[in-house]
């Protein structure tokens, strides 16, 4: 999608905002990193407690952030009452996630009125932060919510 203009002029602040109040991201450590129109990055360090039996990051737990990602990209080119739900979700998973820290990217595919599909990204970055690696990839739906009692 090129160049997408955001419907609300004061997306950032808004989207910042929301951000800030969902506790799922505070847990994980997750800082929301970029914003742009279409375009989220949230970043997030390895930590013993997200990680499963091997010590890798949670494939679930990459899914969340990811997934959040991929909300934020969408509802960045939202309408100022609207709020964003995922409809669905694909996750494929292409490498362990070892850190120290993630980067995870939400990019709109194709924003519409109601539904808007968004391509997702995750990578592992090594200490140093010049080598990455893809480690997982998402395709998701979202879809705009106005007027039922839930606010962005």
């Amino acid at each position: 999608m090129a160049h997408p203009i955001p419907a609300d002029p004061g997306y950032v602040q808004r989207l910042r905002e929301s951000f800030a109040r969902q506790q799922a991201m505070h847990t994980l450590g997750a800082v929301l990193d970029t914003v742009e129109p279409g375009h989220v990055v949230i970043t997030m360090r390895h930590r013993p407690e997200l990680t499963q039996q091997h010590g890798f990051v949670h494939a679930g737990i990459v899914s969340t952030a990811l997934d959040s990602a991929c909300g934020y990209a969408a509802f960045s080119l939202m309408p100022a009452d609207a709020a964003v739900l995922t409809i669905e979700f694909k996750v494929n998973l292409l490498a362990p996630a070892r850190g120290p820290w993630l980067r995870l990217e939400g990019r709109v595919t194709k924003a519409g009125r109601t539904i808007s599909v968004v391509d997702g990204r995750a990578y592992q970055h090594e200490a140093g932060g010049d080598t990455h690696t893809l480690i997982a990839t998402m395709s998701a739906t979202m879809m705009t919510v106005v007027g039922r009692g839930i606010a962005g």
